[in-house]
């Protein structure tokens, strides 16, 4: 069975309620559209909505990162592609393309990491061997692809002149004498 790289599991159009105020897709709903791919991945990977009612396991997310690349506006047309970048027994991480699916152009990323969890217990477990072995396939066909370049990114404000400190106002200590 040939596997596709990356896949695309969900393909959408932008629905009016999600444009904001500036006239284009609220970062809220990029995640939420991430979030639809998120679910048409588990499916794909046999941990659906069947999946947590049969094992009453799940997947949660512990950490996302969303990188914001072009405006989407009401009505346009959007496909998410997927890219598992690795996998141990108990997490997930992979990553998310969001397109403009008319024009082409890259509109958003998000990088995510997810646990496996027995939700009885509502701690982390390890996943089953035919989940194991699905991801193994799809991680023999996505080694190939090129890492994205998101992935990885830490976020923060960087000093334009690495000669330049941040100035830092002198502490006053209130004498209590």
């Amino acid at each position: 069975m040939r596997i596709e790289s990356p896949l695309c599991l969900y393909t959408g159009a932008v629905p009016p309620e999600w444009i904001d105020y500036n006239g284009h897709m609220n970062v809220a709903y990029y995640v939420l559209a991430f979030d639809h791919a998120t679910d048409a991945f588990m499916d794909y990977l046999g941990m659906g909505q069947d999946y947590r009612e049969r094992q009453q396991c799940s997947t949660f997310v512990v950490e996302a990162h969303v990188n914001y690349q072009r405006e989407l506006v009401a009505g346009d047309p959007l496909r998410i592609t997927t890219q598992l970048l690795g996998f141990d027994n108990k997490r997930l991480h992979y990553f998310h393309y969001l397109y403009h699916a008319g024009k082409g152009f890259l509109s958003a990323t998000t990088e995510l990491m997810l646990i496996h969890v027995n939700l009885a217990e509502r701690h982390s477990t390890s996943m089953p061997l035919a989940i194991m072995d699905r991801l193994n396939a799809l991680m023999t066909a996505h080694i190939q692809l090129p890492q994205p370049p998101q992935s990885g990114r830490v976020i923060g404000v960087r000093a334009k002149h690495p000669t330049l400190k941040p100035v830092v106002p002198a502490l006053r200590w209130a004498s209590s004498r």
